[in-house]
């Protein structure tokens, strides 16, 4: 199997490197499938391998009683196992794929850690993704307490259209409540409400987008301060209206 090439891979972050980085990465990167459901890491083991996704969405949760609270979201815009990057070797916290098929290229977490030292280009552009990301998982604690179920379901649904081809999330109505830690009835009534409003279709599985600004409308406010920082530390990111 060839080499992935800069040019040709789709992960923003990898894109944005300089070259003699990616080259550094490059031997050591593995183009993967992946799968919904897929575990990336799990929670309070050592994280072996980093994926920067090529496409899909991944979910970083946390668990409390058996009940697994969504507090981040990955997709071609980073990496994953972002404690390695900052000196740990493990986390409470699990990620897997929530919406797939996907690619990824893979690469053990040591030699990314190790390229990461030994650069500071790297290990600068590196922990830009780790600001970004960290403004992100701020801002879902601060629409979990301060904004509606519509406007914190039309951030997650417009987080999730960034991160994928096309308008269609394939997502159900329990795995939505699950990562809001809401009740699955107020999913229900929340997706028809925004469908009654021409901002999505709701389909057995599927959302689908069909008119973002009426989704950023309603999202106000709780949506856009994670992508203004990726844009400001790293490069383009996320769809235009």
């Amino acid at each position: 199997m060839s080499l992935p090439s800069q040019s040709y891979t789709r992960n923003l972050l990898l894109g944005a490197m300089p070259e003699d980085d990616f080259a550094t990465l490059q031997p050591h990167l593995v183009r993967i499938e992946l799968n919904r459901n897929d575990v990336l890491f799990e929670c309070n083991l050592p994280i072996e391998q980093t994926y920067f996704l090529e496409s899909g969405v991944a979910s970083i949760v946390s668990s409390e009683d058996g009940e697994q609270i969504e507090v981040g979201i990955l997709g071609r815009e980073g990496v994953s196992g972002i404690p390695v990057l900052l000196g740990a070797d493990r986390t409470p916290h699990r990620a897997f794929m929530q919406v797939g098929p996907s690619t990824a290229l893979r690469m053990e977490a040591g030699r990314l850690r190790d390229a990461a030292n030994a650069s500071e280009s790297l290990r600068t552009i590196l922990l830009r993704f780790v600001q970004a990301f960290m403004v992100q998982t701020a801002q879902t604690a601060t629409a979990s307490g301060n904004y509606s179920l519509p406007e914190r379901l039309a951030r997650w649904l417009l987080m999730c259209h960034d991160r994928v081809d096309g308008d269609e999330l394939e997502l159900t109505h329990d795995f939505m409540a699950m990562m809001l830690a809401v009740r699955r009835s107020g999913v229900t009534v929340t997706l028809h409400t925004l469908e009654a409003a021409g901002a999505i279709r709701a389909m057995r599985g599927r959302v689908i987008v069909r008119d973002r600004k009426k989704l950023l409308a309603v999202a106000g406010d709780s949506y856009g301060r994670p992508e203004e920082e990726y844009r400001r530390l790293i490069g383009p990111f996320g769809k235009s209206i």
